[in-house]
């Protein structure tokens, strides 16, 4: 089953919407591997801050269907997706990566190019594996985020509480 890495983000009430959309996929794809959270700010126009992660799910959904399901999740959360490109959003979730998948799959650019443009892709995505190389430019996830210039992305670490539905924490003994 490929691991999938997933970049997630919000700037409309993004803690709920964060939160929502780490429930449906925890529901969907059982354990998640999730980055730490970070907020940056907009980029392309003017609006309030993002908070943006990265989750890893193992699924064997294809990448068209995961895809789908990502837009419904997407949907429950209120996303609109008329307008411009660069916008506020109630939430975002992007395939960034498919297993080794390299190339247009089911209409999806794999690995997705954001990776390499963006600070808000690449730190959360190198905190959770950065030792993994990408998979076209061969470089360590590490060694991308050190060399990105952060001057024109700021983003900075933001504390984020998040329990899958259901869990509690243990007991504690009497």
């Amino acid at each position: 089953m490929p691991r999938v890495y997933l970049s997630l983000g919000s700037n409309i009430e993004p803690e709920r919407h964060l939160r929502a959309a780490l429930d449906a996929l925890a529901a969907e794809f059982g354990a998640l591997v999730l980055s730490p959270v970070y907020e940056s700010e907009a980029v392309g126009f003017a609006g309030e801050n993002f908070l943006n992660l990265v989750v890893g799910i193992d699924t064997e959904l294809r990448v068209g269907r995961l895809a789908e399901r990502l837009r419904a999740i997407e949907h429950l959360n209120e996303r609109c997706r008329s307008g411009e490109k660069f916008a506020p959003r109630t939430l975002d979730i992007d395939i960034l990566t498919y297993g080794d998948q390299v190339g247009v799959v089911d209409g999806i650019a794999l690995p997705r190019d954001e990776i390499l443009k963006y600070a808000f892709v690449l730190r959360p995505l190198a905190d959770i594996i950065p030792g993994q190389r990408h998979p076209v430019v061969g470089q360590c996830y590490r060694q991308l985020a050190a060399e990105l210039d952060l001057g024109r992305h700021r983003l900075w670490s933001v504390p984020f509480d998040w329990r899958p539905a259901g869990t509690t924490d243990a007991a504690t003994p009497d």
